[in-house]
């Protein structure tokens, strides 16, 4: 890659093939230890092109970085941008501020969505990838991660609008005038949450990367960020406030507001449970099921591919991190119970001691105190497995 102005430099000086002083070449004597060394040179050499054939692509990097970046967003150092997301970057830098804070809490709900299964919606510190090899696999998991991502965008964006965050969008300026709903008619009034500009303005971006591409995976990205956008407008709530003598009601004013994101998030975990498996037409402009029996895929439904591996042992090519020492439940029988979360290898008891505040009191004036608690409990985590077993899946 070219530094700034390396471009002209190059033009300037071209690379240029040197003629060598034409002179007899001195006779080198052969010997069978130099047809040996020659040999081993030439096998090194072939091994290392079968190695680098063989080692995984390297995974693509995403706009989703932005989230780690906080308020240091430099449009020309966030890896993975397309030009137009690069584009939309520095012509909005305040926008950007919204989607990286969007980043943080969509990664948040996400790893609450998962807590209690064996792939949680982990991290990877300082990986562009934000997620690593996971998301190569077009699977439920992708799916969700995809529409949830899609969602935090349109819900940062539109509450950021609305609290005068941003110089490029405010209220509403749909809802004015008079309406009505099953209580009766009411005004349109106060500041009503932008969703019109939150969902435009993340289709630019977010879909920015997949329409470039345009095979089947983006196909299957731009379906899954369509269903995060419209689950955020779906939980729109409306809210009012009362005029008349003595809060009558004779009179409404009302305007729509965000719901808590946790509900978007609640909403697409139960689509992930329903998810589709889809295959790409022939054309690769649409989905049919996978399998005959399957029933089609809706505009609320998530669609993937591929099966998900089972997220029980560390494999570095799927992605996978395990479960070893994960925190389980020896009662439960659902996916936190050890039996599922351990994957039958069985689990680790250890006796802790936690400190708690409690009995907390409010003295005159302006002070809470509060006692130390102490209380043992058990804590169970899965057993890594056997170490063939594990190189098995590295």
């Amino acid at each position: 890659m070219l530094r700034p102005g390396g471009a002209e430099e190059a033009a300037q000086f071209p690379f240029r093939r040197v003629r060598a002083p034409v002179s007899a070449p001195a006779p080198r004597p052969t010997s069978p230890d130099g047809s040996r060394a020659s040999a081993r040179v030439s096998l090194a050499c072939l091994l290392l092109l079968l190695l680098l054939l063989l080692l995984p692509a390297r995974v693509d990097t995403s706009w989703w970085y932005i989230g780690a970046l906080g308020a240091r967003v430099i449009c020309d150092n966030i890896p993975g941008l397309v030009s137009r997301q690069r584009q939309l970057c520095q012509r909005y830098p305040d926008i950007m501020r919204s989607v990286g804070e969007g980043a943080r809490e969509w990664i948040r709900e996400c790893q609450h969505q998962f807590r209690h299964h064996r792939w949680n919606c982990t991290t990877l510190d300082r990986d562009h990838t934000v997620f690593g090899r996971v998301m190569l696999r077009s699977s439920r998991e992708a799916a969700f991660v995809y529409a949830i991502s899609s969602a935090g965008v349109v819900h940062a964006i539109t509450r950021a609008c609305s609290q005068g965050e941003l110089s490029v969008c405010s209220c509403d300026p749909y809802t004015r005038g008079r309406h009505h709903d099953q209580r009766g008619d009411f005004d349109w009034g106060g500041c009503s949450d932008n969703i019109h500009y939150g969902v435009r303005f993340a289709k630019a971006f977010v879909d920015a990367k997949e329409k470039r591409l345009k095979d089947a995976r983006a196909l299957m990205n731009l379906h899954n960020n369509r269903c995060g956008r419209t689950a955020v407008r779906r939980f729109l709530k409306l809210e009012c406030k009362c005029h008349g003598v003595s809060g009558s009601c004779t009179l409404r004013t009302c305007w729509r507001a965000l719901s808590d994101f946790r509900r978007t998030g609640d909403y697409l975990r139960r689509r992930y449970d329903g998810a589709v498996q889809v295959t790409a037409t022939q054309d690769g402009a649409n989905f049919t099921a996978a399998r005959q029996g399957y029933r089609r895929a809706t505009r609320t439904d998530l669609v993937y591919f591929d099966n998900s591996p089972d997220y029980c042992v560390l494999d570095k090519a799927a992605g996978s991190l395990g479960t070893a020492g994960r925190v389980c439940s020896k009662t439960s029988k659902g996916t936190d119970g050890c039996e599922i979360m351990c994957c039958g290898r069985g689990y680790d008891t250890t006796r802790v001691t936690r400190v708690t505040q409690c009995e907390c009191k409010f003295h005159w004036c302006c002070a809470v105190r509060c006692k130390e608690c102490r209380n043992t409990v058990d804590v169970h985590t899965c057993k890594a497995p056997k170490k063939a077993e594990w190189l098995d899946q590295t």
